[in-house]
């Protein structure tokens, strides 16, 4: 299946294309809960899912785009889940073994007991929307970026979301483009020194008039180059 260019920063499935089969081809063939196989609070081994028609165009998952517009269609649980491994990823690039009971209570869904569970379901809908994906019995590949919100799922938002939506992938000026997305990402690693916010970074650049696409990308750019620089123990590079 054929990723379509949106706008800078973005990409979308074709309108004909289903998430789930995507998933499926991706993941070979697999297509299973991710709560199925995963004995009452044991470990959830966790890798990244690295997508070379995704990641570089896509949103950070704990990026405003992720909690304005896939939100809705994920539910709470879900990106918060994402968020939690994404968080997790950064600092153990290699993968790790997630416990999920721990996971659960940090997150403040309660325990993993039940195959019916909040957390062990907002990883099934994270595999059933095709932002993680199985690896065998317990373990999970789970994204770090994510396309934009698939049209058929923009027409069950609310009109006002939708409106905003509409507005955020307007694409930059493209003759503009690389000084604007310079100029976005040496502000994001500033701040993101200064703060140590993540949240507030993006909300800040896009304050200060830059394009919503390239505040989210500029963001997910200095987090990664921070968590580069923390695991290598100095200072990120610009």
């Amino acid at each position: 299946m054929t990723p379509r260019p949106i706008a800078e920063g973005t990409v979308e499935l074709d309108d004909g294309g289903d998430v789930r089969r995507a998933t499926a081809e991706h993941a070979g063939g697999e297509w299973q809960g991710a709560g199925r196989g995963l004995a009452p609070g044991g470990l959830l081994r966790v890798a990244v899912w690295d997508d070379p028609m995704v990641d570089p165009q896509g949103m950070d998952v704990r990026s405003g785009y992720v909690e304005r517009f896939w939100l809705s269609v994920l539910g709470p649980s879900a990106v918060l889940a994402l968020r939690f491994l994404a968080d997790r990823l950064d600092r153990s690039p290699g993968g790790l073994a997630v416990d999920l009971e721990e996971a659960a209570r940090s997150l403040g869904v309660g325990g993993t007991a039940s195959r019916h569970a909040p957390l062990r379901r907002a990883l099934e809908r994270c595999v059933r929307f095709g932002l993680a994906r199985p690896r065998g019995s317990g373990a999970l590949e789970v994204r770090r970026t994510v396309g934009v919100v698939p049209q058929r799922h923009l027409t069950r938002l609310p009109g006002s979301l939708q409106e905003e939506h509409g507005r955020w992938a307007l694409p930059p000026d493209p003759g503009t483009l690389p000084l604007a997305r310079r100029r976005a990402r040496l502000l994001a690693l500033d701040l993101l020194d200064a703060t140590g916010e993540h949240s507030l970074v993006e909300r800040r650049l896009m304050r200060w008039g830059i394009h919503p696409a390239l505040a989210g990308e500029a963001t997910a750019w200095a987090r990664l180059r921070m968590a580069e620089a923390a695991l290598a123990g100095g200072h990120p590079a610009s």
